[in-house]
């Protein structure tokens, strides 16, 4: 039983056995919760293993416990002690679960310290704790002792999150890195703003040009910048590059009270190699699998988890469940899923061996993911997970009950190639080029689909979003705003990268802040403006998102134009009365008076135009009114005559 004690919690029912030395003996594990930790069922192992903040009769400190199962010897070691070795041993249970614990009356909050392993072949080791809910900043490399404590107000957006992050609700999806969207000092990459002064300035920023949602690439702690948080050490950790687990807490607070939801990027593919991780952690293979075939990653020289150890799978779905439960996020979007779900992924004959079935599925990995979505939407059934997922592996956004993987939405990787591939060419050729254009509606319903323009696609040579597009300087703005429009009023949640938004003319460095510079140039920050107007449109416009995944919710309506490189499509909502007309002219050519016809509606109003001059556009092709001829009254067949700016992406509703 556990009853209050201020901010410290008493354990009444202890299990005690000596309070002699420095270290008590003593454990919060009952014998249920030892065996769902290796059947690879406890997903709450935040609330056991790491540091607690506890009163053992009536003497505060902290209770320890870790997992390493091949350990002879284990002691905290840290600044409380001179980081002496052996000083405080912790005990091993008796049951065979490998598990170190141990409580250290008066031991402080805010401590710094470390396991000391005595591993495998009497092989020495320091290792940051797994579980750790706070890091050393960066280089500095120990767990720091914690006890998160935090009022949250976010009640009236938890009340109103099954409904904003339900998937007929709009996903506009802002994705961001927390230590380059802006720094406090541009020319000085190792000082970072705090969570509370990003807090002041990200959220008004992200509210103000209407995104929906707010995806922070990985903010668990990691070591190396350059990773850009997909190494990552701390599992259950916010970085402390930023400030403290409550300040991040904080931070996820504001976005909610201003209307905004958070999605964590999350990693549960692979882990690196730093000393003080979790790579060999008692002197053996205890996280990752022994067989190099299935343990190493190539293409990020790091190691695969081992999802057939019932105690890692345990591990990595309460890290999931932990974010959801401590900081209130309303989704994550798990890394690379291809190379967790298959053992060939970046691998040539002979450096994999297939499952006991012959197949390329890691059979084990397979069933971690579905127990990962069965489980976060039993428990928080009100928010998303979303894979990045990069082949044609089936069914990664529908149910485990019918035969799914189980996750909410996936990355739509293939529209965003064939996209940027059609709008880099000159115009001219995209006549020759339309059925890469229009091949994504074939297979859009096989899944739940987000549009992604990551971070990805602006790094390691691949050029700005700006500078993928043809032309001069005013073409180039054209068709990045024609591409956007495209994006906005395509089926499906959307993703944009920070600086993606006001046209970033460089890639994007992580070591320095965005170009927010540019936003003195009237290309740029009338880009911002039209970036914004898509994001209210969007929200404002049911046909836009109510039936985004569902067939019943687009239309082509005019394909036969590939040489004149006019498209046409309709966005329906739930009522008719919602329907949304889009019309792109893919070429530098304007086109008056062009015939369009259309069922079901005798009057159309343009609601968007990219080529307005608030936008940076030429301002001079436009429709105030619009000429509709009936020309069947039994179908209700009308001809719309409209005008089409060059390059432009009109919508009429």
């Amino acid at each position: 039983m556990v009853t209050g004690n201020d901010s410290v919690k008493k354990y009444e029912d202890i299990h005690f056995v000596d309070s002699t030395g420095p270290v008590w003996n003593y454990s919060l594990f009952s014998d249920q919760q030892i065996t769902n930790y290796q059947n690879g069922t406890n997903y709450k192992l935040y609330e056991l293993f790491g540091s607690h903040e506890i009163e053992v009769l009536g003497i505060k400190g902290f209770y320890f416990a870790v997992w390493a199962p091949n350990a002879t010897e284990v002691s905290v070691t840290g600044n409380f002690n001179d980081w002496k070795r052996n000083t405080h041993p912790l005990f091993v249970r008796l049951d065979n679960s490998g598990i170190w614990e141990g409580f250290i009356p008066n031991f402080k909050k805010g401590d710094a310290y470390k396991y000391a392993i005595k591993g495998y072949q009497g092989v020495e080791i320091d290792k940051g704790d797994p579980f750790a809910n706070f890091w050393e900043m960066k280089p500095a490399t120990a767990s720091i002792s914690w006890d998160m404590q935090y009022t949250w107000q976010d009640k009236e957006w938890m009340g109103k999150r099954k409904k904003n992050n339900s998937l007929n609700s709009p996903w506009s999806v802002y994705e961001v890195h927390l230590a380059s969207w802006m720094r406090p000092d541009k020319h000085n990459e190792d000082r970072y703003n705090t969570y509370a002064q990003i807090t002041e300035r990200l959220v008004p920023y992200v509210k103000e040009m209407g995104f929906t949602h707010v995806e922070l690439m990985p903010v668990m702690e990691h070591p190396f910048d350059g990773s850009w948080g997909y190494q990552g050490t701390g599992f259950f950790a916010p970085t402390s590059r930023f400030g403290a687990p409550e300040d991040f807490m904080a931070m996820i607070d504001a976005f909610h009270n201003a209307g905004i939801g958070i999605i964590l990027d999350w990693v549960p593919s692979h882990f690196p190699y730093d000393a003080h991780g979790l790579f060999m952690f008692d002197g053996t293979h205890t996280y990752e699998y022994a067989d190099m075939r299935k343990g190493y990653h190539p293409d990020w020289n790091s190691y695969i988890f081992n999802y057939e150890r019932g105690e890692v799978k345990s591990f990595l779905i309460s890290s999931a469940m932990f974010w959801f439960d401590k900081f209130h996020i309303d989704g994550i979007r798990v890394d690379a899923v291809s190379s967790i779900l298959q053992l060939d992924y970046s691998r040539t004959e002979g450096q994999w061996e297939p499952n006991k079935f012959g197949g390329n599925g890691n059979i084990e990995a397979i069933a971690f993911i579905k127990d990962l979505n069965e489980t976060i939407y039993r428990d928080f059934p009100d928010v998303q997970t979303i894979a990045e997922e990069a082949t044609d592996w089936p069914n990664i956004s529908r149910p485990t009950f019918a035969g799914g993987m189980g996750f909410g939405m996936k990355w739509m990787m293939g529209w965003m190639h064939d996209t940027l591939n059609y709008f880099k060419m000159d115009p001219y050729f995209r006549q020759f080029h339309q059925d890469k254009f229009t091949f994504s509606m074939v297979y859009y319903y096989d899944e739940n689909f987000m549009l992604p323009l990551s971070h990805d696609e602006v790094v390691h040579g691949k050029s700005p979003m700006i500078y993928k597009m043809p032309g001069d300087e005013w073409q180039k703005f054209a068709n990045l705003r024609l591409l956007y429009t495209y994006m906005y009023t395509h089926p499906g949640a959307k993703l944009l990268f920070m600086g993606n938004e006001f046209a970033q003319t460089s890639e994007w460095n992580h070591h320095s802040e965005l170009d927010w510079f540019l936003l003195k140039h009237d290309s740029h920050k009338l880009m911002q403006g039209c970036v914004k107007d898509l994001n209210h449109l969007y929200t404002a416009e049911p046909a836009l998102y109510e039936l985004q995944f569902e067939i019943g919710g687009f239309e082509w309506i005019n394909l036969n134009h590939r040489q004149e490189g006019v498209i046409v499509y309709k966005r329906k909502g739930l009522s008719k009365e919602q329907d949304i007309l889009v019309v792109l002219n893919v070429t530098p050519v304007v086109r008056r008076d062009w015939k369009l016809q259309v069922y079901g509606k005798s009057s159309w109003t343009e609601i968007f135009n990219s080529n307005e001059k608030k936008y940076w556009g030429s301002g001079d092709v436009f429709n105030p009114a619009i000429d509709c001829l009936l020309l069947d009254a039994e179908t209700g067949l009308y001809e719309l005559t409209i005008h089409l700016p060059a390059l432009g992406g009109l919508v009429f509703r």
